[in-house]
C-alpha cells in the first residue's frame, strides 16, 4: 500500500539541521512520517502515491500549547491583576461549572486549536472525561491534567480521587494521542497529605505532573514564609522533582538557583507571554531558561486570560516580551521561539522523541501555511536573505492555517474542522454560557470574592 504524500513549496522540517527544503514533500502512512525530502525524491520513491499539492503553502510540525485551559468566560473577566480576577471571576465560576458546559467548553477550544495549526494541548480543566471525549472524536492529541484542589478549603475543584481515575480510563487512550497527568492548580491548592498523594499518583502512575508555579510576584516570599525556600527548592523538598516529568507553568519570578535546580531535574516550564502580559504578572527570563537546557514550551493560558488560542500570536508576543525584558532587539530570535512552539515544546509535554519535527519515525502531526498573502510576501526559502521563519513568526496568524492534520489524519481544513459540526457547537456554546454568567454573579452576590490562598 502507497502512502500519502503532501508536497508543499516549503517544508520547515525542524530538524536538527533546521532544513528548510524548498518544494518539498513528506510521506505519511500509518500516521507516522516515512520520508522529508525534495517533491521530487519523495514522488520517484512511490510514483504511484496520491499527492495533495500544495504549492502555495509551507508544511510544518503541528504546534505545541503547552499550558492551557478550556473555558467559556471569553471577554468576561477582563482588566483585572492575577488574584482579583481569580477570586472575583475564575474561582467562583469553577463553583457553578457543570461538566456539560465544562465539555461544551473543551469542544470549542479545542476547535479553535485545529482550525489554527494547534495539534497537541495541555489542557488543565474540569469534569475530563468530557474532555477526554472531546479530543479523541475531534482528532487532537491532549494532554489532559485536571484543575485538582488536594486540601478541605478547595473542595470545589476536581479532587485526587477524580484524577487517579481519569488516568485509569484515558491514558494512552485514542492510539496514545491522550495523556492524562497528575494536576494540581497550585502547590497552596494541597495540603500535606495531599501533596504526597499527587506525588504518589504521578510515579506510580509513571505520568507527568503540572501545576501553577511563581506566575505572580507574591508568590516567591508566600513560599519562604510556609517553606523557609523558594517554590521550586519548596517542589523539591515535597517530592515533586521526583515524579517522572515535571512541568510549571508561567514560572515568571525564579532566580537563578531555581533555575539551575530545574536544569538538574530536567524540569519543563510553559512560558504564557500574552497572559503574563494581560494579568500584570511580570517578564519570565526565558532566555536564561533556554541557555541552562531547559525545555521551554509555549502556552496560550485560557480563553479567558488571553483571549485567543492562536500559537502564531503567542509565538510572535513571546519574541517582543523577550527582547522588551532585555531591552536588546536580538533576545528570543524566530528559530528559538520556533523550537518553543515546536520541538521544545514536545520536549516539555514528554514527547520529544515523536513530536515536534518533521522527521522520519515521528508522529504524523503537521500544518500547512498559506504563503500566497500580503504578509507572507515576500517570502524566501533559503539563502542570504532568507525570511521564512521571520515570517512564521512575526507575521503569519492562525487563520493562515489551511490544513491541520493529527497521526496522519486531516481534521481541519481552510477554514473547516472536519470532526465537528462547528456552527451547531457555537451555537449551543453561546445558548449555555448565559446561566453559567447568571450562577457566578449570583454565587458572587450571596458569598462575596473568594479568599485565594490559604493559610497553610
Amino acid at each position: 500500500m502507497a502512502p500519502q504524500i503532501l508536497a508543499a513549496g516549503h517544508v520547515v522540517t525542524m530538524d536538527d539541521a533546521r532544513r528548510v527544503i524548498v518544494d518539498g514533500a513528506v510521506a505519511v502512512e500509518n500516521g507516522r512520517i516515512l520520508m522529508v525530502d525534495t517533491r521530487a525524491a519523495v514522488t520517484a520513491r512511490w510514483p504511484d502515491a496520491p499527492v495533495e499539492d500544495l504549492p502555495d503553502a509551507l508544511l510544518m510540525p503541528g504546534l505545541i500549547n503547552a499550558h492551557a485551559h478550556s473555558g467559556l468566560l471569553r471577554g468576561t473577566a477582563e482588566h483585572l491583576p492575577v488574584w482579583e480576577w481569580l477570586t472575583q471571576h475564575i474561582n467562583p465560576m469553577h463553583r457553578v461549572l457543570t461538566a456539560q458546559e465544562a465539555e461544551l467548553a473543551s469542544r470549542v477550544c479545542y476547535a479553535e486549536a485545529l482550525l489554527s495549526g494547534t495539534t497537541t494541548v495541555v489542557d488543565m480543566w474540569r469534569f475530563m472525561d468530557g474532555s477526554a471525549r472531546a479530543a479523541e472524536e475531534m482528532g487532537l492529541r491532549a494532554v489532559l491534567v485536571p484543575y485538582v484542589g488536594a486540601h478541605p478549603d478547595y473542595d470545589y475543584f476536581d479532587t485526587l480521587d477524580d484524577n487517579e481515575a481519569l488516568i485509569e480510563r484515558w491514558h494512552g487512550a485514542a492510539n496514545g494521542r491522550i495523556d492524562v497527568w497528575v494536576g494540581l492548580e497550585h502547590p497552596f491548592y494541597a495540603d500535606e497529605a495531599g501533596m504526597r498523594r499527587a506525588v504518589d499518583m504521578a510515579i506510580r502512575h509513571r505520568t507527568g505532573f503540572h501545576t501553577h508555579l511563581s506566575e505572580s510576584e507574591l508568590e516567591p516570599p508566600e513560599f519562604v514564609s510556609r517553606y523557609g525556600v523558594r517554590p521550586v527548592q519548596a517542589m523539591e523538598k515535597l517530592g515533586v522533582l521526583d515524579t517522572p516529568h515535571v512541568m510549571f507553568a508561567h514560572a515568571v519570578w525564579l532566580d537563578e538557583s531555581e533555575i539551575a535546580l530545574c536544569a538538574r531535574h530536567d524540569v519543563a516550564i510553559a512560558h504564557n507571554p500574552v497572559s503574563n502580559m494581560k494579568l500584570a504578572s511580570g517578564i519570565a527570563s526565558v532566555e536564561d531558561m533556554l541557555d541552562a537546557g531547559l525545555a521551554v514550551g509555549l502556552g496560550t493560558d485560557g480563553e479567558k486570560e488571553n483571549n485567543n488560542l492562536d500559537m502564531f500570536e503567542e509565538m510572535k508576543t513571546a519574541s517582543l516580551l523577550a527582547k522588551l525584558g532585555r531591552r536588546n532587539a536580538a533576545a528570543l530570535d524566530s528559530w528559538k521561539v520556533l523550537d518553543m512552539a515546536t520541538r521544545l515544546g514536545a520536549r516539555a509535554v514528554g514527547h520529544g522523541h515523536e513530536l515536534g519535527q518533521l522527521a522520519p519515525g515521528f508522529r504524523a502531526d503537521i500544518i500547512a501555511v498559506r504563503t500566497n498573502t500580503p504578509r507572507m510576501t515576500p517570502l524566501v526559502g533559503s539563502g542570504q536573505w532568507a525570511n521564512l521563519h521571520h515570517n512564521l513568526v512575526h507575521a503569519a496568524q492562525g487563520g493562515d492555517v489551511c490544513l491541520t492534520m493529527v497521526d496522519g489524519r486531516v481534521v481541519a481544513r481552510d477554514g473547516q474542522v472536519l470532526t465537528e459540526d462547528l456552527p451547531a457547537l457555537l451555537a449551543q456554546a453561546n445558548a449555555v454560557a448565559p446561566a453559567l454568567f447568571a450562577r457566578r454573579a449570583q454565587w458572587l452576590a450571596d458569598n462575596g470574592a473568594l479568599t485565594q490562598w490559604t493559610n497553610s
